[in-house]
């Protein structure tokens, strides 16, 4: 794979589809998740998966990560795991008689956190300095996490018993929460044909590495946003804030990572601009895990989606040409 000159955004959209293509030789009828994941991968942010089991959660991570030829872990989150799995954890060596740092499974490219909300608040807390900052600090010593990385967690939205809700800390540091959902019909007799005898997994083969992934990164942040967009953005998010039916509103936070999915997002459609659309189709999929209700929208069975979705038709936008 060579590197693409800095402004060739048509090579972009080439690799980003070559990839998401890949991906869809194992997980059949979902594009839309797979390249919304990918638009996270390249913006560097984190995805929470919350769906029913068997929909291909994990396979998704899987097939990433083979896709693009990185590592990758999976930790299953239960109530009796410890921080130290996750992170990793000084040892006494009795030949060197030093400590010896021991790399947890979050030393990874991409890490699969299985049933995220099944582990103690404090061993979800593990995750955040990886995730926000990408390294790992034991005993006074910080352990940089090689680039690419990403954390992909699931949860089972049908299960509350035995589960541990996640903070809003730990939810504002996804960049996305995505469903896979069910797959058609037509789309559930292809995985019959395609995994009834065998693992597709198996025969994926990568069709780009971690360097060209850094490339399309780097490019990424490069795409031109409008001052009229951001403050698109910005107008977007601070109306959560003061909504009636909303008891928490989005941070900071979700109008920074709304900024760095857009340009991933324009980048992936071969431009080195981002366009009001490109906000909008991501906008739910940053918000939607980082607005809390009021009890009174909870009880007339709003949800979170619904009232977004009315919020995000309300904000004006802005005209072409300018900014």
């Amino acid at each position: 794979m060579t590197d693409a000159p800095p402004n060739d955004f048509n090579h972009f959209q080439t690799v980003f589809e070559r990839i998401a293509e890949n991906i869809e030789r194992t997980i059949q009828g979902k594009g839309d998740v797979i390249r919304l994941a990918l638009i996270a991968l390249l913006s560097e942010g984190h995805v929470l998966l919350e769906d029913v089991p068997g929909v291909g959660k994990t396979m998704l991570a899987k097939s990433l990560a083979r896709s693009i030829d990185c590592t990758w872990q999976r930790i299953q989150f239960t109530p009796d795991l410890l921080p130290t799995d996750i992170t990793g954890v000084n040892f006494w060596d009795q030949r060197t008689h030093e400590f010896e740092f021991k790399p947890g499974a979050v030393f990874a490219n991409i890490c699969l956190g299985d049933e995220i909300n099944r582990a103690s608040p404090k061993t979800q807390s593990a995750l955040l300095e990886c995730m926000e900052e990408r390294q790992v600090t034991i005993d006074g010593t910080t352990h940089p996490l090689e680039a690419p990385f990403m954390v992909i967690a699931t949860q089972n939205p049908l299960e509350h018993e035995g589960t541990y809700p996640l903070p809003e800390s730990q939810l504002d540091r996804f960049m996305m929460r995505l469903s896979v959902g069910y797959p058609s019909r037509t789309s559930e007799l292809e995985i019959l044909d395609r995994h009834g005898t065998h693992s597709v997994l198996d025969e994926l083969e990568s069709v780009a590495n971690a360097g060209e992934v850094s490339v399309l990164v780097k490019m990424a942040q490069g795409v031109h946003v409008a001052p009229t967009l951001k403050r698109y953005i910005v107008e977007i998010t601070e109306s959560t804030r003061d909504h009636p039916d909303v008891y928490l509103g989005a941070s900071p936070r979700a109008s920074l990572y709304m900024l760095r999915s857009s340009r991933a997002h324009a980048a992936s459609r071969g431009r080195d601009y981002v366009v009001p659309d490109d906000i909008q189709q991501l906008a739910l999929h940053v918000l939607a895990h980082r607005v809390i209700l009021s009890p009174e929208a909870q009880m007339r069975g709003a949800t979170a989606e619904d009232v977004l979705g009315a919020l995000v038709e309300r904000v004006p936008i802005p005209a072409r040409g300018q900014g």
